[in-house]
C-alpha cells in the first residue's frame, strides 16, 4: 500500500499538496503516482513567475515506462522549483513528500487547497 502522510492534501491526478506557514503552498506527486511510473529518468519543471489556472498541465515527469503531465492543483504563480531534480529525478522514488517536491505556489486563493482531499479521501479514491 502506498504512504499517504494525513497532513496533507490530494488531487485526484495524484498531486500532494502542502500549505506551508509562509502561505506558499509546496506540491508534488503522491507515493502511488511515482511507484506507478516507475523508475524516474526526467523531470520538466515549471516556469518561475508563471501564473496557472488549476488542472493546467504544468510540469512533465518522464520514467522508463511513460511521460506523464502534472497538473496544477490550485490557481496561483509558480515561486520557486526543486532544481535538485534536474539532476536526479529519481529523488522523487525515494523521497516523493520530502526532498521529492516539484514547485512552489503562491496561491490566487489560500482557501482552495481546503477543496482538495484529505488524506482518507484519496485512500478511498485509490481503492476504487
Amino acid at each position: 500500500m502506498s504512504e499517504i502522510p494525513t497532513d496533507l492534501h490530494y488531487t485526484s491526478s495524484h498531486e500532494w499538496v502542502r500549505l506551508e506557514e509562509d502561505g506558499t503552498v509546496t506540491v508534488g506527486i503522491s507515493d502511488h503516482a511515482q511507484e506507478a511510473l516507475g523508475d524516474l529518468v526526467f523531470v520538466e519543471l515549471p516556469e518561475v513567475d508563471s501564473e496557472l489556472a488549476a488542472e493546467e498541465a504544468c510540469c512533465v515527469i518522464e520514467s522508463v515506462k511513460a511521460a506523464s503531465d502534472v497538473y496544477m492543483p490550485i490557481n496561483g504563480v509558480i515561486v520557486d522549483t526543486n532544481q535538485a531534480l534536474v539532476d536526479e529525478p529519481e529523488i522523487i522514488n525515494s523521497s516523493p513528500y520530502d526532498d521529492g517536491w516539484l514547485f512552489k505556489i503562491n496561491p490566487a486563493d489560500e482557501d482552495d487547497v481546503g477543496q482538495l482531499m484529505d488524506a482518507s479521501t484519496y485512500e478511498a479514491e485509490l481503492e476504487d
